[in-house]
């Protein structure tokens, strides 16, 4: 498996406009909405905040694109007797966005909002479901990545190892830092929460990105990224933004193809695998950015369980299993395109199984990185 861009050194847009827009531009975009909002309201109109609808319902999937994106349906949110809360709850959230954070060049978790709401008398939040849920509606609102308008995730972006060296700056001084993710011992450079500042330089042939933080410590205390000359990246599950916006940067930047490896159930290929792929419905408005078109599955896949006789080491397919597989076949786009992936759903479905990463474990507990993966990688057949 070649691949080409090998060493190659990549900077960032020296006027920092990157995924969904500069700083600059985020500013901009809230005062236009509200000077909109008060337009309307000295012409004695009702004002109204308009937002896409993020659901599967509301996005295709185009293979051409690589990714699921929106229909263009939208939902209105009007001032009115029945909304005025959350209609205020929406004006403060942009408010303290300029202020608080892009004005200040400061930056702000989750959690931190919905805390921060408890100074604003009525319109707090009650619960943070809701001030999560007001955060993706700007997003979406204002077409501006919420990493640009200084919202950090709460949860870990993935780890990193392998011949790769990352370049940040230190974020009072601006001075370059440079990270060898081939010596970290026996651990990992954990991915930053925004990655749009980092620059790569690698001479790596691929990219593995897999689903267990179990199975990812074997293959770096193995060191496999020296035997398979990759990058190995750690999702611990559905990967976050980060990790996904990590991983295509790398893999654009560098020119790297992407092979992922998870457990085989639905929710490793429905959720895990696919939201890294393609994306997800709810976030359609970012999936541009943080999908990784060019992925390839590499297992473990139904017929895994007859070729490396597993049968003794799977378990049944659970009620929710069951019912995930069949709303995809139904209902997802991606799979609904790819005849590949309703093969293999249909193929666990009449099996009635799923099966673990740590399944090859029977065969000895390094059978997967001294026999599986070298005969995955060689035989270069991969689901899309």
């Amino acid at each position: 498996m070649a691949a080409s861009g090998k060493g190659r050194k990549t900077t960032t847009d020296a006027h920092g406009s990157v995924l969904g827009g500069s700083k600059a531009d985020a500013t901009r975009r809230i005062v236009e909405t509200a000077q909109t909002v008060k337009q309307d309201i000295l012409k004695r109109q009702k004002p109204s905040l308009k937002f896409p609808v993020r659901s599967l319902s509301n996005v295709r999937y185009d293979a051409k694109q690589g990714y699921l994106e929106m229909k263009g349906k939208s939902s209105t949110r009007t001032l009115t007797y029945g909304t005025v809360k959350t209609f205020a709850q929406s004006m403060r959230l942009m408010a303290t966005t300029k202020k608080d954070l892009l004005d200040k060049n400061d930056i702000a978790g989750k959690r931190e909002v919905y805390y921060n709401s408890k100074s604003w008398a009525e319109c707090r939040f009650e619960e943070q479901s809701e001030s999560d849920t007001l955060l993706d509606d700007m997003e979406a609102m204002l077409g501006v990545n919420r990493e640009q308008l200084g919202y950090i995730p709460d949860e870990r972006g993935g780890d990193v190892a392998g011949p790769l060296r990352v370049t940040d700056r230190n974020p009072a001084t601006g001075r370059q830092i440079s990270i060898d993710c081939a010596k970290l011992g026996t651990g990992a450079w954990s991915i930053p929460s925004r990655v749009e500042q980092l620059e790569f330089e690698s001479k790596a042939r691929m990219i593995l990105v897999i689903e267990t933080a179990s199975l990812f410590q074997r293959l770096v205390h193995h060191m496999y990224y020296e035997k398979a000359n990759c990058i190995l990246v750690s999702m611990s599950g559905v990967p976050t933004r980060a990790c996904r916006r990590f991983v295509r940067r790398i893999s654009d930047d560098l020119d790297l193809p992407v092979l992922v490896f998870t457990d085989g159930d639905p929710y490793g290929y429905c959720n895990i695998y696919r939201t890294l792929k393609v994306g997800s419905g709810q976030s359609a408005h970012i999936n541009r950015f943080f999908c990784v078109p060019r992925a390839k599955f590499l297992g473990v896949t139904p017929q895994d369980i007859a070729d490396y006789r597993l049968e003794d080491a799977t378990h049944p397919l659970e009620d929710a299993d069951i019912k995930r597989a069949k709303d995809a076949l139904k209902n997802d786009p991606f799979v609904r395109h790819h005849r590949q992936w309703q093969d293999a759903l249909n193929h666990m479905l009449k099996l009635g199984v799923r099966i673990e990463q740590q399944a090859f474990a029977k065969h000895g507990l390094n059978f997967v990185l001294d026999t599986y993966l070298p005969e995955k990688l060689k035989k270069g057949v991969f689901l899309p």
